[in-house]
């Protein structure tokens, strides 16, 4: 009997668990004409998707890695290299100044364009290779500079130039969007240079000498405009070869035309030949003045004492922004000398503009990269306005002349460039 009543409890028991299993796997279907509750809704937090597009192509720098800059000057060359280092050791102490943005360290790859057009071609070819390049502060000569900047318009890759002066980088039917200096354009130099030599020397009757290249014959083609338009006379029109050392004959044919003053609108190297052998055909009474191209310390050394009384153009010193005297100061102390040539500081602002615009338009995802827009990198260094640098006050205009323009006379006295007019 009491066997009988446990095998009864069992299969309640046994019944109860079907039951209940029943219960648990399947809810009950509505009655007839009733709606079905709604299935409760699992919340699943979805993260925000990190986009960054540009029409141009984004650089995505990873987590860790620098921002790469290029940075293109002739760097070798007799007379060349003088103004290219220069120029260098303004880029340098720039990322010194700021040597990261948003948390990225900044790096410089330095190439030497040689002050030519193939040098300036094989750098670009170079850098535009380089999907890791964010810009370019360069080049330094316009020779290079005017190939190169089709390479870099055709690549989205923007340059700003320290020195790239010619005025047809910066024509409307010529300039390309990609280019920018901050350096003036020769339309402000030539003219200035005219005008001092006009007015302050009595100057009536000129001989110009250009070696060939964009800025010089351009620079040349500028000052004579502009002497002429005064009241002047261009009395010869002569060029040369870079590397040339011998201008004894180009310099017989000028005597000839009996000038009042020798404007050389190249470098120091040929430069430096022109001051000593004025004397041997005894025209070492004639003026001479020359631009940025020459006022630096090497012409003196190049020209010894046939530079005392040259003339030459150059940034004026009553320009600079506020910052100009720190940055003499850390100049000499990193590098031992005075700065050695004209467009250190146009280097130091080239660099500082490119950065600048990187941190306003650069994103870090967030697995910690940056990500840079080429076009709206360029887009930001065009609307470049009122920027305090160390030339003066920078904005851009529509067609990338971005540098303070106003010019200053030196002449070599004592061995030494002496400001004599701004």
């Amino acid at each position: 009997m009491r066997s009988r009543q446990i095998l009864v409890s069992v299969l309640v028991l046994l019944t109860l668990v079907v039951s209940a299993c029943a219960g648990a796997q399947a809810p009950a279907a509505p009655a007839a004409g009733e709606k079905a509750a709604p299935a409760a809704e699992k919340a699943t937090p979805t993260a925000e998707k990190f986009t960054y597009e540009d029409e141009w192509g984004v650089v995505v720098v990873p987590k860790g890695d620098p921002i790469r800059l290029g940075f293109v000057a002739g760097l070798s060359g007799a007379g060349i290299d003088v103004l290219g280092i220069d120029e260098q050791r303004g880029a340098e102490l720039a990322v010194k100044d700021k040597p990261e943005v948003l948390g990225f360290p900044v790096e410089l790859q330095v190439e030497d364009a040689q002050c030519s057009a193939e040098g300036g071609q094989t750098v670009a070819n170079k850098l535009v290779a380089d999907p890791q390049i964010v810009a370019v502060v360069g080049h330094m000569c316009s020779s290079s500079c005017t190939p190169a900047s089709d390479i870099y318009n055709q690549n989205h890759y923007t340059m700003v130039s320290p020195s790239c002066t010619a005025p047809s980088l910066t024509a409307p039917e010529t300039h390309k969007p990609i280019f920018f200096r901050t350096a003036w354009n020769d339309k402000i130099q030539g003219p200035a240079a005219a005008k001092f030599a006009y007015e302050k020397l009595g100057v009536r009757k000129v001989a110009t000498i250009h070696d060939g290249s964009p800025y010089a014959e351009q620079l040349g083609q500028e000052f004579a405009k502009a002497f002429e338009k005064l009241g002047g006379k261009i009395v010869a029109r002569e060029a040369v070869n870079v590397g040339d050392t011998d201008m004894r004959p180009v310099l017989t044919r000028i005597k000839a035309a009996n000038p009042d003053m020798i404007y050389w609108s190249g470098f120091v190297a040929e430069g430096a030949y022109i001051a000593v052998q004025r004397a041997d055909v005894d025209m070492q009474n004639v003026i001479m003045m020359g631009a940025d191209g020459i006022r630096a310390k090497a012409f003196i050394e190049a020209a010894g004492d046939a530079a005392e009384g040259v003339y030459a153009s150059a940034a004026s010193p009553a320009s600079a922004g506020p910052g100009m005297e720190a940055f003499l100061k850390a100049y000499k102390e990193t590098y031992g000398e005075e700065p050695t040539a004209p467009f250190h500081a146009h280097a130091y602002d080239a660099t500082m503009m490119i950065l600048n615009a990187i941190e306003k338009v650069g994103k870090v995802d967030p697995d910690g990269n940056l990500h840079i827009g080429r076009k709206a990198l360029r887009d930001a260094i065009a609307n470049t306005k009122d920027f305090q640098g160390l030339t003066g006050t920078i904005s851009c205009d529509a067609n990338g002349d971005c540098g303070v323009g106003a010019v200053a006379i030196s002449k070599v006295e004592n061995g030494k460039w002496v400001v004599v007019s701004e």
